[in-house]
């Protein structure tokens, strides 16, 4: 139990840095992803959900690797550049990009999931200490 208050801290850190993507990423987004979900729109769902999953996995090996709260955030900021990059990449490749989730348009959805997931993992296999 000893290291309680460290997994607390770096919990709260953790799920403060997630909201804060989640935040910027819907600000970025030509869409609505919360009205859209709420409205059974599943691609939302899967953009939104695979954008989170892409954040997480490098947010996770920053916790991991982290010399301190301040370390955890400097690479946690790295990642949402990346993921905030990879969504650039993704209107790119796929034009319309927010008009296909509005309409529900499950492959673009996915690819846009796949493209951050991947970000995400590259992100976090190239962070180093």
């Amino acid at each position: 139990m000893a290291g309680l208050p460290a997994f607390l801290l770096y919990f709260v850190v953790g799920s403060a840095l997630i909201t804060g993507f989640a935040l910027v990423y819907m600000r970025l987004t030509a869409h609505d992803e919360i009205v859209l979900i709420r409205a059974g729109n599943l691609s939302a769902a899967i953009a939104l959900g695979g954008n989170l999953a892409g954040f997480s996995i490098p947010l996770e090996r920053a916790i991991a690797q982290a010399s301190s709260i301040a370390d955890c955030v400097l690479w946690a900021l790295a990642a949402m550049l990346i993921q905030f990059a990879a969504y650039g990449l993704a209107r790119v490749l796929i034009p319309d990009l927010s008009k296909k989730i509005q309409e529900d348009r499950l492959p673009s959805a996915a690819m846009l999931a796949v493209i951050a997931v991947i970000s995400g993992t590259l992100a976090a296999a190239s962070m180093t200490v």
